[in-house]
C-alpha cells in the first residue's frame, strides 16, 4: 500500500501487521492483525506525526520518500512514546537530518530512557500552536490515554485530529483504510471495543476528560494510531468511546457473561442447562471457556454486559485455574459492580466459590446466588440449574 492522502498535502504511511500473534506481548491479534499508524504533513515545514513498530522499516521509509526525502522532515511529533509508535525511530536516528522532535516534558525523559536521545527536543505545552506553514498545529496534552506522556497533535487548519491511542482499534485494514470505504463496520467495533477493554479501560476517567477537553473541537477527520482513519462520521468513534468509559462507572447493558470451565464436563453439562435458563429470560448471552479462550475476548463482555455467571469446579481446594485467572484479568482492568452467580461441581472439598469471591471482593460484585454440587449432575440438578439461570437473568433485566 502506498501513501494516502487523508487532506491536502497529509498523508497516512503507516503499515499493517499480520504476522505478530500478540499485540504488547500479551493481547491475541494473530487472527485480526493491528495497524501502526504513521501521517506525513507536507509544508513549508514537514512534518511527521509518530512513527511505527521497528518492522519493515524499508517499507515504511519507502512510503515517506514518496513525498519527501528523510532528510527534509523537519519535525517529529511523538505523541505517545510506546515503542508501538517509536520502534522506527533507531533506524531514523541513523539517517542524516534536520529534524526537531515535539513532544511533552515526560516523553523528553522516556526518550533518554528508551533510546538514549537527549538533543533535538523541544517540549510543547499542553494547547500550545506552532505554524508550519500554510497549517497550524495544535498539541493537547490527555495524560493517560493511556500513558502519562500521551498528546494528541490538531491541525487547526484542516481540522484533522491525530488523536494517537485515543479512538483506535485492533484490525489490520482490509483494504480499505477510511471509516466511509469499510465493508465490514462491524469487525472494526468489535475490535475497536475489545482494544479499548484491552488497553485503555483502565483509564476510563482520563478518556473522558479527554473528550471533554475536545469537545469543543471542530473535527472533520479523526486519525488515531491504530485502526479506521475517520472520515465520513469522526463522531461515532467518540461516541463509542464515551459510552465506553462509561461503563467503567459500573452496571452494564442488561445481558449475561457466562464464563465457564470444566475438568471432566460435569460443570459444562450443568453450563448448558444454566444457559437454556437463561435464554428463556430473552436477555444477551455470550458464553466463554476460561481453558480455551483468551481473556482479551472475555473482558469485552465482561465490561459490556451487568450480569456474570462464573461457572467451575472446585481445584485442589480452590478455583479452577483458568477461571481464576479470568477473573483476576478482570480485577486488573477494573471491570465492577457487576451482578453475578456462580454454579460449580466439587470432590472431596469446596473452596472454588469462596476463592472466587476473594478474587473479585475489590470489584464490588454483587454475588446473588450459588448452586454446588457434588460429583456429577443428576436430571434434578439440571432442572434446578435451568431455574437458577432463569432466576439470575430475570433479576439481570430487573435491576
Amino acid at each position: 500500500m502506498s501513501a494516502i492522502e487523508i487532506g491536502k498535502d497529509v498523508f497516512a504511511i503507516g503499515l499493517s501487521d499480520r504476522t505478530t500473534d500478540l499485540f504488547e506481548g500479551l493481547w491475541p491479534i494473530s487472527g485480526e492483525g493491528v495497524t501502526y499508524n504513521s501521517y506525513l504533513i507536507r509544508d513549508e515545514k514537514n512534518v511527521l506525526i509518530d512513527l511505527a513498530k521497528g518492522f519493515k522499516t524499508d517499507e515504511y521509509f519507502e512510503r515517506i520518500s514518496e513525498i519527501v526525502g528523510l532528510g527534509e522532515i523537519d519535525y517529529l511529533v511523538i505523541n505517545h512514546m510506546e515503542p508501538d509508535h517509536t520502534g522506527a525511530l533507531r533506524t531514523l536516528a541513523r539517517i542524516p537530518r534536520r529534524l526537531t522532535i515535539l513532544t511533552t516534558e515526560k516523553a523528553r525523559e522516556m526518550l533518554a530512557a528508551y533510546y538514549g536521545m537527549t538533543t533535538n527536543v523541544r517540549t510543547v505545552a499542553d494547547g500550545e500552536e506552532i505554524s508550519v506553514g500554510r497549517r497550524t498545529l495544535r498539541f493537547v496534552h490527555i495524560p493517560f490515554v493511556h500513558w502519562p506522556e500521551t498528546m494528541a497533535t490538531y491541525d487547526v487548519t484542516d481540522r484533522i485530529l491525530f488523536s494517537c491511542d485515543a479512538f483506535g482499534s485492533y484490525g489490520s485494514f482490509r483494504g480499505a483504510v477510511f471509516d466511509d470505504q469499510c465493508k465490514d463496520p462491524e469487525f472494526y467495533r468489535r475490535e475497536a471495543l475489545r482494544y479499548y477493554v484491552n488497553i485503555v479501560a483502565k483509564f476510563s476517567t482520563p478518556v473522558l476528560k479527554a473528550i471533554g477537553k475536545l469537545a469543543g473541537v471542530p473535527l472533520d477527520v479523526i486519525a488515531p494510531s491504530h485502526g479506521l482513519i475517520w472520515r465520513k462520521e469522526p463522531g461515532k468513534i467518540v461516541e463509542w468511546y464515551r459510552q465506553w468509559a462509561e461503563l467503567a462507572k459500573g452496571g452494564g447493558e442488561p445481558g449475561v457473561t457466562l464464563v465457564y470451565g470444566s475438568m471432566y464436563g460435569n460443570t459444562e453439562k450443568v453450563m448448558n442447562a444454566v444457559a437454556q435458563g437463561i435464554s428463556r429470560e430473552g436477555v444477551p448471552l455470550e458464553i466463554f471457556d476460561a481453558a480455551r479462550t483468551h481473556p482479551s475476548y472475555i473482558l469485552p463482555a465482561l465490561w459490556t454486559w451487568r450480569g456474570v455467571m462464573v461457572g467451575a469446579p472446585t481445584y485442589e481446594g480452590s478455583l479452577y485455574p483458568p477461571m481464576a485467572q479470568a477473573m483476576e484479568m478482570a480485577v486488573l482492568k477494573r471491570v465492577v459492580k457487576k451482578k453475578a452467580a456462580y454454579f460449580g461441581s466439587y470432590g472431596w472439598s469446596r473452596g472454588a466459590l469462596a476463592t472466587l469471591q476473594r478474587i473479585v471482593e475489590p470489584l464490588q460484585w454483587q454475588m446473588t446466588d450459588a448452586l454446588e454440587f457434588n460429583g456429577g449432575p443428576t436430571a434434578e440438578l439440571l432442572a434446578k440449574a435451568e431455574e437458577f439461570g432463569e432466576r439470575f437473568a430475570a433479576s439481570v433485566k430487573a435491576s
